[in-house]
Order: C-alpha cells, then sequence, then structure tokens
C-alpha cells in the first residue's frame, strides 16, 4: 500500500502545481463570459487546492486506495464541470457537478475511517 500513497501524494503535488497554473490563467489571462464566469472560475480554483492539499494526505490513512481514487475523480468531476462553465457559459455539463461532489465527501470520509 506504500506506492499506492505515493502515487496519490504525487498526484496531489501536480494537481497542485496545476490548480496553480490555472489560478494564473484565470487571474492574466481568461476571458470570461460574464461576472459568474469569474466567481466560477474562483471557485473552482478554491477547491481544486483544497483536495490537491487533501490527496497529500492520502499516503497517511487505513484505505489509501478508496480515499485517493474517490478524491482524484470527485476532483475532477467537480472542478472540471465548474471550470468549462466559467469559460465558456455553458451549463451542459453542469450535471456532473454534484456527482463529484459527493465523490468529495466520501473521500473525506474515506480519510476519516
Amino acid at each position: 500500500m506504500a506506492v499506492v500513497g505515493a502515487a496519490f501524494r504525487r498526484l496531489g503535488a501536480l494537481s497542485g502545481a496545476g490548480a496553480l497554473g490555472l489560478a494564473s490563467y484565470g487571474a492574466h489571462g481568461a476571458q470570461f463570459p460574464d461576472a459568474y464566469g469569474k466567481e466560477l472560475f474562483d471557485k473552482a480554483n478554491k477547491h481544486h487546492f483544497l483536495h490537491s492539499l487533501a490527496l497529500l494526505a492520502v499516503p497517511h490513512c487505513r484505505k489509501p486506495l478508496w480515499a485517493g481514487l474517490l478524491l482524484a475523480s470527485g476532483t475532477t468531476l467537480f472542478c472540471t464541470s465548474f471550470y468549462y462553465q466559467a469559460l465558456s457559459g455553458d451549463t451542459s455539463i453542469q450535471i456532473v457537478g454534484p456527482v463529484g461532489g459527493s465523490l468529495l465527501i466520501l473521500g473525506w470520509l474515506a480519510l476519516a475511517f
């Protein structure tokens, strides 16, 4: 299981680097369709950072594979749907946001137990 934990720790670090890159893009280069788009992008980025940090804790829990998979997939679905809507104005993908959020909750619970 040490290999699994190390993989998710590395994924958390790479995800954090990606979140920082997207934060810079959102602050300096992105063209948002409206003010709500900027707000949505910032919300996605905040959650992206937070859950990148959570991935760093995965090696220290009892079920690292479950916690890591739930957190990684939840972050991907939740944040991607927000980033996409923020940049495009297209709401068609927003249905996956709640699925991602549910996976994130389960991921936090997997860290706890």
